[in-house]
């Protein structure tokens, strides 16, 4: 056994453990005080290296290297600020989840600023002063830089713990997180002390990737790499645990490296490769972690509470205005190839909408009435398209077959993961579902024999008479709104009305003797099996399907169609989808910097409708019936 070489992986170990607890120290701290899942924590990582990288540049030679890397995290913590007063500030009193959409959309503004100021190409900064030779460990050379990083991890816990414990600004912080009421009742102005948390959360995370400058070159993919990781670091750790957040980068770092070390391991004469792990290591662990400890390895556990959310109307019958509405909707739909002159274009792009409106759908199905929220909902999506695609190419099934066994697969997948999901709550349960999604997308990814590794799969072709895409737009349209509209009949049945009961009161919901778990449990399944059949009318209208499919990506895109609609109405997840889809290959088709102008859009409907665009209309035409009948 080579022990050097073990010593060498656990110490890049212990070094990429305190990079990323810098960025997972500040997470933690911001969604300790403010409740904010700060989606765009990992952007001021990636604007962190950027600016260190144009400070040594223009001030290196004058100030020197160390001073002007130290500068970096001070704008960062400048640029936070700005973010928290000038946008965050408007809605703290909005849903958590529409927070989470508002700095989903900073992501894409941040990520195309950084793009026009820098550029796209990689940025290698210089070696860092005094530090660029090797320390000879046991024969092997390791470079001086990464222990001088093992050093920098504890001692900024060291300095959170003494800023956090013994400042009358860290009594103030460690009071917010328990009750943020009392400390406003007490006088203290809790807009400036959220705003100073995120600044000094920003800080942190430039810190981290100040540091970053040295060890690995600047990009552009930086800011959703490192949020990932710093999510689940944050959640195995407890949300709010700066403690439990250094523990849990040790854990998952140790055993990334320890992976790498083991390599390709022969068993029984069967090979292993431990190195395929480090790409879901963290999400096997954070799913092992919350199924033995839900609240993480430091956090604390959750008290049962009412469905935190904006005001909801009960359900009630659609009306006739609306029965109208959806009657004109359906026409303008079946005559719309007739009216384009079967523009192929016109016909992908309204196949696209249909489907994103149905994996929508879905996925408010068990975020609205059953109060479950999902960062993985793409893994039924892709489970459907690969089932489907797998079972006509490798299987030989015939098309038309292999699209209606595809959902059973995503529903199989959902049956498994929701078992283990819904004995969680709140964040806890959405960092789950991404873990099983993220640990369902690596098998994909790499199991090059069956589902093709990273090229996917092709030639997943539709049947002879559905090769026009007029036919197979008409086809798509009877399933979708067929799906639709079981969706919608379900939350009209019993079943639907017991969910919703589930999900305002957990506590007298079990008094009355509904099994709370277990209707949360088959609301999962039905929710993952009309996914996967958005995803097996996705795969054949594409004739091939690649893991992006069950992607992060495509998860948060599934977030922002239902919270942009409205998470409140039963319309609002097939408008938001129809917006964000349609919204996206305008903007895409007409600028360099879509992203941009994108997130822009989403964060002004975000301000101007925290209820959504359906909900919005919804509201407007309440207040138009009440005038009319005050009037009459």
């Amino acid at each position: 056994m080579d022990f050097s070489g073990f010593l060498a992986q656990l110490l890049n170990g212990l070094a990429g453990a305190s990079s990323l607890f810098l960025v997972a120290a500040g997470l933690s701290l911001i969604f300790g005080v403010t409740r904010i899942v700060n989606f765009a924590h990992g952007s001021f990582f990636m604007v962190g290296i950027y600016v260190a990288y144009s400070l040594v540049a223009r001030l290196g030679d004058v100030i020197g290297f160390w001073p002007a890397v130290m500068l970096a995290p001070l704008v960062v913590g400048v640029f936070g600020a700005l973010i928290e007063m000038t946008l965050l500030r408007r809605i703290y009193k909005a849903p958590e989840l529409f927070q989470l959409l508002a700095t989903f959309a900073l992501v894409l503004v941040i990520k195309d600023a950084v793009l026009w100021f820098w550029g796209p190409d990689e940025l290698l900064g210089p070696r860092a002063p005094g530090l660029r030779g090797a320390v000879q460990i046991l024969g092997r050379s390791f470079p001086s830089y990464d222990l001088f990083m093992i050093v920098v991890g504890p001692v900024v816990l060291g300095l959170l713990w003494l800023l956090l414990t013994r400042t009358r600004w860290g009594t103030l912080v460690r009071a917010a997180t328990q009750d943020r009421a009392m400390v406003s009742a007490l006088g203290v102005n809790q807009a400036w002390l959220f705003t100073a948390v995120f600044a000094l959360g920003a800080l942190l995370a430039g810190l981290g990737g100040a540091l970053q400058l040295a060890r690995e070159p600047a990009n552009l993919e930086m800011d959703l790499n490192t949020i990932g990781a710093a999510f689940v670091v944050v959640v195995v750790g407890g949300m709010g645990s700066i403690p439990g957040a250094y523990a849990a980068a040790l854990l998952i770092a140790e055993i990334k490296a320890v992976c790498i070390w083991l390599g390709v391991v022969q068993i029984a004469g069967i090979s292993l490769s431990f190195s395929k792990l480090t790409l879901v290591v963290e999400f096997l662990v954070m799913a092992t972690v919350l199924v033995a400890r839900p609240w993480g390895l430091m956090g604390r556990a959750q008290a049962p509470s009412r469905y935190v959310g904006m005001q909801e109307e009960p359900l009630r019958g659609a009306s006739r205005s609306y029965l109208v509405a959806a009657a004109m909707l359906g026409l303008a739909l079946t005559a719309l190839p007739i009216v384009t002159a079967g523009s192929p274009y016109t016909t992908v792009l309204m196949i696209d909408l249909l489907v994103a409106a149905l994996f929508a759908a879905s996925l408010h199905f068990i975020m609205g009435p059953a109060g479950m929220h999902s960062f993985g909902h793409a893994a039924y999506f892709g489970l459907g398209a690969y089932g489907a695609a797998l079972l006509a190419r490798s299987a030989g099934f015939p098309m038309e077959l292999s699209l209606l066994l595809g959902p059973l697969v995503a529903a199989l997948g959902a049956l498994i993961f929701g078992w283990f999901a819904v004995r969680l709550s709140g964040v806890y349960l959405a960092m789950l579902t991404l873990a099983f999604a993220q640990i369902a997308w690596a098998i994909t990814f790499q199991w090059d024999s069956f589902t093709g590794g990273s090229n996917g799969l092709t030639g997943v072709w539709p049947a002879p008479w559905l090769s026009s895409k007029i036919n197979y737009y008409y086809l798509t349209l009877v399933l979708v709104a067929a799906g639709v509209l079981l969706l919608r009949r379900l939350l009209f049945s019993p079943f639907g009305y017991a969910l919703r009961a589930c999900r305002d009161s957990v506590l007298r919901a079990d008094a009355i003797g509904m099994d709370v778990k277990r209707m949360q449990w088959a609301a999962f399944v039905v929710a993952g099996t009309f996914a996967g059949l958005a995803g097996a009318i996705y795969a054949f209208s594409k004739g091939s399907i690649s893991p992006e499919t069950l992607s992060v990506g495509k998860s948060v895109d599934g977030l922002v169609m239902v919270l942009l609609g409205g998470i409140q109405t039963l319309a609002g997840p097939v408008v938001g989808a129809i917006t964000f889809t349609w919204l996206h290959d305008t903007v895409a088709r007409n600028t360099d910097y879509w992203r941009a102008m994108l997130g822009t859009i989403i964060l002004i409907l975000v301000l101007l409708f925290p209820q959504g665009i359906a909900g919005f209309i919804q509201q407007l035409t309440q207040r138009r019936s009440q005038k009319q009948e005050g009037g009459a």
